[in-house]
């Protein structure tokens, strides 16, 4: 099967990405017309928890494909020490960061123009990251990054509420 049509299937990715991906790694479906559908953008699939560390990369990345990213939104509880800018290749990216736990990053390039994309846990295998990661990039997906991150064995069950 060729890796156009293997990446066509739910779940499947081109084999020359198989055999590329580790953390670090960007998966974007990147529309930029304000029709775009789905839930999720794209996925990114980090090193460590380290925005100083991770950050620069991403954002190169996605100013490659998008142009100038002006800011960051973070998950606070999801990484250490949060700074609330960043000098990247002599751009400033001001990082918001929310106490809202939904695995998520928000990517935003102007005034309105944002992009969500799912954050592959560093701990993740590299089976269930490649798995996690196609589901986040089908157009028109609607599962939360969180559902992805259950479905494909990443994420833990919420805790049960008490009764």
């Amino acid at each position: 099967m060729s890796d156009e049509t293997r990446a066509s299937h739910y779940g499947f990715l081109p084999d020359r990405f198989e055999q590329a991906a580790r953390p670090g790694t960007v998966l974007l479906r990147l529309e930029t017309t304000q029709s775009r559908e789905g839930t999720l953008d794209g996925a990114w699939w980090p090193h460590s928890r380290d925005v100083a560390a991770e950050l620069p990369g991403l954002v190169r990345a996605l100013t490659e494909h998008l142009g100038p990213v002006a800011s960051v939104g973070l998950d606070a509880d999801a990484w250490d020490n949060i700074p609330s800018r960043l000098v990247i290749d002599g751009r400033p990216v001001h990082v918001d960061k929310f106490p809202v736990g939904d695995d998520t990053v928000i990517i935003t390039r102007g005034d309105r123009d944002h992009f969500s994309l799912l954050v592959v846990p560093p701990h993740a295998s590299q089976e269930a990251a490649l798995a996690a990661m196609a589901r986040a990039a089908r157009a028109g997906g609607t599962d939360s990054a969180q559902q992805i991150l259950l479905t494909t064995g990443i994420g833990s069950e919420p805790p049960a509420e008490a009764t």
